[in-house]
Order: C-alpha cells, then sequence, then structure tokens
C-alpha cells in the first residue's frame, strides 16, 4: 500500500491511499481511496465512504502522490 496523509486539529488524519482490495470470492483489485485514521493510528472505514473536507485538500493530497511517484498507478478503464 502507498499512503499520503494529512493530520487534522483533531488528531485524526485523512489518508490518501493506492492499496489493493480482496473479496470474499478471492477476487482481488487495486484501487485509490480516502480514508480516515484514527489518533491511536486505527483506519476508520464508514460505510466505503470518507468526507473530505475541502475539495482543495483532496488536490492536495493528490498531487503528494504525484509527486511521491505514485499517483500514477492503475491503468485507465473505459468502462466501469
Amino acid at each position: 500500500m502507498k499512503s499520503t496523509e494529512k493530520v487534522m486539529p483533531s488528531g485524526w488524519s485523512l489518508c490518501f491511499q493506492w492499496c489493493s482490495y480482496n473479496y470474499a470470492d478471492g477476487g482481488q483489485e487495486s484501487g485509490y481511496r480516502f480514508i480516515w485514521k484514527t489518533p491511536k493510528g486505527k483506519l476508520q472505514a464508514a460505510r466505503g465512504q470518507a468526507r473530505i473536507p475541502n475539495i482543495a485538500l483532496a488536490q492536495e493530497m493528490l498531487e503528494q502522490a504525484k509527486r511521491e511517484g505514485w499517483g500514477f498507478e492503475g491503468e485507465p478503464k473505459s468502462s466501469y
């Protein structure tokens, strides 16, 4: 997994990650996600959603991933 994170004043961190999803049927897919991390370092999945405080922060994290060299993972797909 590749990740960048921004620590908020509350102590929680918003993470932007490139990771693998493992499914119960044995399938696997890779992709990007935003996810929150608690002050104790535990990932906090919330029904598949992560609230992003503002678009500027999302853009900042995307640009950070690009600068770190992993912001272009995956291949474009024409049908989702």
